[in-house]
């Protein structure tokens, strides 16, 4: 399995940093867009998704800025993926920046979900 990186960025009107950082790292937050529901035990995130589920390791993170996960199934690679907020100095506006791994022939599929989720997290909270 050789996985390429791709980062996506979505732009988000100003707002509390504080939220987002919120929606992207917690389980309640990551419920109400990434998945049906989301349990942590230490730092292991278990994603639930009707009746499937993927569990991710937190291997880095910092406070409203950056949270760095790997899924159970990339243990002992250097595939990851990070949910970054970045503040845009001069407009005031949030920046999210997705990094994620992919096969080449799901690179685009990939793209899409993680579209599709932001749109999720956009109608949900109102981002």
């Amino acid at each position: 399995m050789n996985k390429k990186k791709f980062t996506l960025e979505y732009n988000f009107k100003k707002g509390s940093l504080s939220v987002l950082w919120n929606l992207v790292s917690t389980p309640l937050g990551l419920a109400e867009w990434f998945a049906d529901k989301v349990l942590v035990s230490d730092n292991i995130y278990s994603f639930i998704w009707e009746k499937n589920t993927e569990t991710a390791v937190v291997i880095q993170t910092k406070q409203n800025s950056f949270i760095r996960m790997q899924w159970e199934e990339d243990a002992n690679t250097d595939y990851f993926f990070e949910m970054r907020i970045e503040s845009q100095p001069i407009t005031g506006d949030i920046g999210l920046l997705v990094t994620d791994f992919a096969e080449d022939n799901e690179i685009e599929d990939a793209k899409l979900l993680w579209d599709h989720q932001i749109e999720n997290l956009r109608r949900k909270t109102g981002l």
